[in-house]
């Protein structure tokens, strides 16, 4: 028995033609008729009267009808829920991400994920840009988002966003209340930067060196939060990037304008390295939303 047997025999029951039924299945009637026949030869028994032009179904045939709706029925569903669970975003994902960008990009961005699909799983692990290489490389996390470039043939890395970088000053410093400073103007002061061990410190050495700064550095810290509180003490100053920059009524923020004092946040996977519906669905909706404020268009 064959579901297309099925699926002519309904026809003809419902459309109560031959003709009709085969307009409707898109197939030729001669065709048509021999796979009813089948049908009945296999069950032993005539499920049509035909009389004429018309046909009538039988007392075996309107058993079997009910039957047979159910059959396709559940054949209908059946292929519905796994067309579902083909296009639906299931499975984990695990995202690395460095302390510079997770409490500031981050958080909005897989809310919204979550919403959208939530039979994802997320797992974030957040460290400082080596340590995030190797889990990259160790298969211990998917994707990881950092400062680009990244150093390696073996990445494919996404750039997400650039953003600007933004001198941290005392109120009540000279140059607090300027929209603007050059980092030539900055090169007297004491500086507060993040530790070794962060990527936005060579960022910001990155940015001293080109206006030629060597910069006198008083304070490290592995948190922005301490930098800001240490400025606002007086001191020193910081840089920061966009991201971080907050509300405080004891510091000010002044735009850098050189040339390179900006960074570009990016997202990283492993060359070649197979990504799932989850993860690449991650991705895709990183790419979608890096430009909105708050992870949302």
């Amino acid at each position: 028995m064959e579901v297309h047997q099925l699926r002519y025999f309904c026809a003809v029951a419902e459309t109560g033609s031959f003709t009709r039924a085969a307009a409707r299945e898109q197939v030729a009637q001669p065709s048509l008729s021999q796979q009813i026949m089948k049908l009945e030869e296999e069950l032993g028994v005539r499920l049509f009267d035909r009389l004429g032009r018309a046909v009538r179904l039988t007392e075996p045939g309107q058993l079997f009808l009910p039957r047979a709706r159910t059959v396709l029925g559940e054949l209908r569903a059946a292929k519905e829920e796994v067309a579902e669970k083909q296009s639906s975003v299931t499975g984990k994902v695990s995202v690395g991400v460095i302390p510079t960008i997770a409490p500031y990009f981050l958080p909005p961005r897989i809310a919204l994920f979550s919403r959208k699909y939530p039979h994802a799983t997320i797992t974030v692990m957040e460290d400082v840009t080596v340590r995030l290489m190797d889990r990259l490389r160790g298969g211990l996390v998917d994707l990881a988002i950092m400062a680009l470039p990244a150093r390696g043939h073996d990445l494919e890395c996404y750039p997400l966003r650039t953003e600007r970088l933004f001198a941290i000053l005392p109120k009540g410093h000279p140059l607090s209340r300027k929209r603007s400073v050059k980092m030539k103007e900055l090169r007297s002061e004491p500086f507060l930067l993040l530790r070794d061990d962060h990527c936005f410190r060579d960022t910001a050495i990155e940015v001293c060196k080109q206006a030629r700064i060597v910069p006198q550095v008083v304070f490290e810290s592995g948190q922005f939060s301490s930098i800001l509180g240490m400025v606002a003490a007086g001191l020193g100053i910081s840089i920061v990037p966009e991201m971080a920059l907050e509300k405080r009524p004891d510091c000010s923020s002044v735009l850098i304008t050189d040339e390179r004092a900006s960074r570009t946040v990016g997202v990283a996977a492993l060359k070649g390295h197979f990504l799932g519906r989850a993860p690449r669905a991650f991705l895709d909706h990183l790419r979608a939303h890096a430009q909105s404020r708050g992870g949302v268009n």
